[in-house]
């Protein structure tokens, strides 16, 4: 029983996710056999074709894809937090040139926590709930960096 490793600050390590149990979520389904990804119900593919990226993140985090006012006014909330701090070149700067681009974006999404102190509490919705328009915002930038 390993449910209580994380309070002593360890982890386990599963490569290929062969000794994890999975669990039921609301928000995503997995049948890698017959090639099922849903999200909140949606196939990927519908997603894919039908929706965009703001849209997708609605969903995500909403349950539900917006209506044409909600998207409008997610995507002004959005549009507010699309600039990344100037410092954040530093990071990028610090990697090899030859590092893989997820390294890279894991370690400057993990950066952008050190530039807003004013929502670390995981257990206050409303900073879990500004955290996240954070990184939908930023992450087109900084996959644009």
């Amino acid at each position: 029983d390993v449910r209580g490793l994380t309070a002593t600050g360890r982890f386990t390590f599963d490569p290929g996710f062969m000794s994890t149990a999975s669990c039921d979520s609301k928000i995503t389904y997995i049948d890698g056999d017959n090639g099922i990804l849903l999200h909140r119900g949606y196939p990927i593919e519908q997603l894919v074709e039908q929706s965009d990226y703001l849209e997708t993140c609605y969903l995500l985090l909403n349950g539900e894809l917006p209506t044409a006012e909600q998207k409008a006014q997610f995507v002004a909330v959005v549009k507010n937090h699309t600039m990344v701090h100037e410092q954040l070149k530093t990071f990028f700067n610090g990697f090899r040139r030859d590092a893989h681009s997820m390294a890279v974006m894991c370690g400057v999404v993990g950066a952008l926590s050190a530039f807003y102190h004013d929502s670390l509490d995981i257990n206050n919705p409303q900073h879990r709930e500004i955290s996240a328009v954070r990184l939908v915002a930023k992450m087109p930038t900084l996959a644009a960096m």
